[in-house]
């Protein structure tokens, strides 16, 4: 198992300067990892930089809370697209999912996956913050709404990736879909249950580590 072609290598920390956004573009290449994960504004620079590598720009929208509007996230969506960005990270509306408003939850993803092309959309459900139940209608509505992935977590809410989330997203949208489990993965160990579980991608900025079997104490 190629366990790089799982990892999209992620910067998202608010601080984050060009130099480590660099760093970061550097080591996707060397291990070629399926993408660089960075904040809107260094889209543009992440994809010029890599533009001869197999690297893929990823990059996230209603990021970290998901409160923006519809209209928003897609014009964010089509902004990104438009800089470089092969896939999306979007966060769902969570205070939508909690009010039982799946019906916006849905077409909030939707807006979205219209703008996208042919490019990767992923949808962040944000599990700490649902219930078993809602974690499973957010999987669906993201399914229904066209998404290609759904994804664990933002790593900035109150909780990561567990391996039983990781499952029961996978129960929920079949094959079909992928799974991203995202934060809180720090050894290759916490990697290989993930991808056990059915995590198909994996969002970490302790990618060295992982791939050299190391254990990393970074806090995302």
């Amino acid at each position: 198992m190629e366990l790089n072609k799982f990892i999209d290598h992620t910067i998202l920390k608010p601080e984050a300067t060009q130099a480590t956004v660099k760093q970061i573009c550097d080591e996707a290449r060397e291990y070629h990892f399926a993408s660089v994960c960075v904040s809107p504004d260094r889209v543009a620079f992440s994809a010029e930089y890599l533009k001869d590598s197999d690297v893929n720009i990823c990059t996230v929208i209603g990021f970290p809370h998901g409160a923006n509007t519809s209209a928003v996230k897609a014009f964010e969506a089509k902004d990104a697209l438009a800089n470089g960005a092969d896939e999306i990270d979007m966060v769902i509306n969570i205070g939508a999912a909690k009010d039982g408003d799946w019906a916006l939850v849905e077409s909030d993803i939707a807006a979205v996956n219209a703008v996208k092309a042919d490019k990767l959309l992923k949808v962040i459900i944000e599990t700490s913050l649902l219930t078993d139940d809602e974690k499973v209608k957010a999987c669906l509505a993201a399914k229904n709404a066209g998404a290609d992935f759904v994804k664990t977590s933002t790593g900035f809410s109150t909780g990561g990736a567990t391996v039983a989330d990781v499952a029961l997203m996978r129960k929920t949208v079949g094959a079909e879909l992928g799974v991203k489990a995202s934060g809180g993965i720090h050894s290759a160990q916490e990697a290989q249950a993930m991808i056990e579980a059915g995590a198909t991608r994996l969002g970490v900025s302790a990618s060295i580590a992982i791939i050299k079997g190391q254990v990393s104490n970074d806090n995302y």
